[in-house]
């Protein structure tokens, strides 16, 4: 499964474009207002409170769906990033009213997956837990107390961040959230030409690609009190970061930013160093940053597999690994580099913990990060 992305100095821009609600609406602003960042098309396209593509609840994962994810592949990831927490719990200390903050729960599955692991393997752990999910949209909202109706006051919803201790956790998070498209000093906005979407280019200074991303940061590190945040998504550090969209419907990458609109994802490469940065001018500090191949292996390393029948020192209950074809079938999807295993990346952040402890389980294999 390996991702391609779509230039935007390469896009075939004269494609169909219906005339939905939302089209029309972005149509009128561009009128009155003039050409739009980027950002802003992005916005409205994913996040139009009625219309947007997350936000109507349009979005679809899975092999019915647009695109796959860590999520969709099956319950494995979500035990296994459970064993993680379950570390992390114990690194603060087994505290009691150890919070996991999710951003970008969709449905609710990544929760379940966790919740139910713990609940059956980790009792100690789940009496401690509490799980919260950061959520705006009502539609999807709905979806995840559904899907989580049987944990009670176990889970709880809120749609800004508040103070917590334990981890903040987002899969597929930052890569859809909006960017402007700068490059060599020109920005691409969105215009019109005529009834059709066009890029028109303006001269600006650097400042501001990702502003949501960095303003994001801002707001997760001032409500963490201690503990981590962990990010999974795809993306580059700066040696190879580039301006590229990637825009998919029905498991097809589509040719331009401006089809389907409101029924496709839109998504950008994550750039790493910038929020690297943000998080250090925040008081956080890099805890780790590998591939997602080097992760899991870390995490399941810590059960003994492949050498030693002894478990793992704490209480991290037995491995999540079953001796099933799907299990094994999973775990190759979510590890194999052809596959998942190298499209996405893995950045950890901690605040307010020893800084000489050794790495988290899943950062055991971690190559260095790049550095500028």
């Amino acid at each position: 499964m390996q991702i391609e992305e779509l230039d935007v100095d390469r896009c075939a821009f004269d494609v169909l474009q219906l005339n939905t609600p939302l089209v029309e609406s972005i149509r009128e602003t561009i009128r009155a207002q003039g050409p739009q960042s980027f950002a802003w098309f992005m916005q409205q396209a994913l996040y139009h409170p009625e219309h947007g593509y997350y936000s109507s609840g349009r979005c679809e994962i899975g092999r019915k769906g647009d695109y796959f994810t860590n999520v969709s592949v099956g319950p494995l990831f979500g035990q296994l990033l459970a064993s993680q927490f379950s570390e992390i719990w114990e690194r603060l200390g087994k505290v009691n009213d150890f919070v996991i903050v999710e951003q970008g729960a969709h449905d609710g599955q990544f929760a379940l997956d966790v919740l139910e692991f713990v609940q059956n393997r980790l009792p100690e752990f789940f009496d401690a837990l509490r799980y919260r999910i950061l959520e705006p949209f009502p539609i999807l909202e709905e979806q995840q107390r559904r899907r989580l109706a049987a944990f009670g006051d176990k889970v709880k919803w809120s749609d800004s961040p508040e103070p917590f201790t334990g981890v903040h956790f987002s899969n597929e998070l930052l890569d859809a959230m909006p960017v402007r498209l700068i490059s060599n000093g020109t920005e691409k906005l969105v215009g019109l030409d005529g009834d059709k979407f066009v890029f028109v280019e303006r001269q600006v200074d650097k400042a501001g690609l990702n502003q949501p991303a960095l303003d994001w940061m801002d707001e997760i590190a001032a409500n963490l009190q201690r503990g981590y945040v962990i990010l999974i998504d795809y993306g580059c550090t700066d040696e190879d970061f580039r301006r590229s969209v990637q825009v998919r419907a029905r498991h097809r990458n589509l040719d331009s930013p401006f089809e389907q609109i409101g029924e496709a994802d839109i998504t950008m490469s994550v750039d790493w160093e910038s929020i690297v940065d943000r998080a250090q001018a925040n008081g956080l500090r890099v805890a780790g940053f590998t591939d997602q191949h080097h992760f899991l292996t870390g995490i399941i390393s810590q059960f003994g597999r492949g050498g030693s029948p002894e478990p793992p020192a704490g209480d991290w209950g037995q491995s999540p690994l079953p001796d099933s074809r799907k299990a094994k079938r999973e775990l190759q999807t979510l590890l194999h580099p052809e596959m998942l295993g190298r499209a996405f990346q893995v950045l950890a952040l901690a605040k307010n913990l020893d800084a000489s402890a050794l790495p988290l389980a899943g950062f055991k294999f971690a190559r260095e990060r790049r550095k500028r």
